[in-house]
């Protein structure tokens, strides 16, 4: 005799195929979520912020700690942000956003209270290995409810298959900085404002390369967070660090970009090609142009990264690259290495932390794991 089943049982049975897929930097993109502006606070008074940001953004922050961004800022921002959907969108690319948040209201733990900051920059608070989407334990004290915006976003993905993991909490006391810390001058021997208290690491400090990932050391990703990622992967994967030469290291996505398999662009400034990972040996490593000056006088104020932002593209698909409109150093150098450049407006992001791979979380490449290091 026959057992009627339940309606829903045997669909709940088959194995769910993960939304959420991607391996490398440049496999073809299918599905990204890309930032938000609302509620946009500048980010609290704290040296673990002050350290990482040019010094007159830092005064300009100092003075305006949790205060809302000015509308003028937000507004410029906000017309090339809608461009830079809209390009994705009009590519074929599933674009999704996090839910708006009021970033001014006050937060605490036990140990210290904050506002917030921002949700413009899903690269550095997710991080995502194949089928596993990572929340991470960020430094900035401002940061540590961050990911509560994209909480929607995960729980679906999650429903639908994808792994979901969230890093140890950190508790950000004193112990996790170097009290009276100074910025190395360049000859000094570098130093960082963490220590190895606890693990903390930002998720724009890696990139991926299939079974390989690539790390800068910095101030906001310890060799603690380091090693609990190391020991969460496993051994399928390998961890290499790439040594960086800048004197307020924040992000490898100005350092060392990898576009294509066995294709990654570096900064010369940063970086001693003679000390790349022996993995990288057989790579053909591509030096950036220097970028076109910025005579924007309040860019100068603002911004809270470098000038090598012209290097913070995001890769399409191995040929395919949006880069920034005004760099067009760097436009040229992409078209001469076999790339096919989209230009793209965002230059008035970098004062809410950055550009198209900081605005971005690509969720799924077409594409499988391989290695691609010798």
């Amino acid at each position: 005799m026959a057992v009627a089943q339940e309606p829903g049982i045997a669909e709940a049975a088959e194995p769910a195929v993960s939304p959420v897929s991607s391996h490398n930097e440049w496999d073809p993109l299918e599905e990204v979520v890309v930032g938000r502006l609302e509620g946009a606070t500048i980010p609290s008074d704290h040296p673990v912020v002050t350290c990482n940001v040019p010094p007159w953004a830092a005064r300009f922050q100092g003075l305006a700690a949790g205060f809302r961004y000015p509308r003028v800022l937000v507004e410029r921002a906000q017309r090339e942000l809608d461009g830079f959907v809209a390009l994705l969108q009009s590519l074929g690319v599933t674009v999704t956003r996090p839910d708006a948040v009021d970033h001014r209201r006050r937060f605490s733990t036990p140990d210290w209270s904050s506002r917030g900051f921002c949700n413009t920059c899903p690269r550095d608070c997710l991080l995502v290995i194949g089928d596993e989407i990572i929340e991470t334990p960020m430094a900035w004290p401002c940061r540590y409810f961050e990911t509560h915006s994209y909480r929607p976003i995960l729980k679906d993905y999650f429903r639908r298959g994808a792994r979901w993991t969230a890093a140890p909490k950190p508790q950000l006391t004193d112990e996790l900085f170097e009290p009276d810390f100074r910025v190395p001058a360049a000859g000094e021997p570098m130093r960082h404002i963490l220590t190895e208290f606890e693990p903390v690491f930002d998720a724009a400090d890696f990139v991926r390369a299939g079974r390989d990932l690539f790390v800068t050391r910095s101030n906001v990703t310890n060799r603690m967070g380091i090693e609990w990622l190391r020991r969460h992967l496993g051994p399928g994967y390998r961890i290499h660090e790439i040594e960086s030469r800048c004197r307020t290291p924040m992000h490898i996505d100005t350092t060392f970009v990898p576009l294509a398999p066995g294709r990654a662009l570096v900064n010369p400034e940063y970086v001693d090609v003679d000390r790349l990972p022996d993995v990288l040996r057989s790579w053909d490593i591509l030096t950036a142009p220097e970028p076109d000056p910025i005579d924007d006088r309040m860019l100068k104020i603002t911004s809270m990264c470098g000038k090598w932002l012209s290097m913070n593209v995001l890769v399409l698909d191995d040929k395919r690259v949006i880069a920034e409109r005004h760099h067009t150093g760097m436009l040229r150098a992409l078209e001469s290495w076999g790339f096919e450049p989209i230009p793209c407006d965002l230059l008035h992001y970098a004062p809410f932390g950055g550009s198209f791979h900081c605005a971005t979380l690509d969720v799924r490449r077409r594409g499988t794991l391989e290695s691609y290091t010798d």
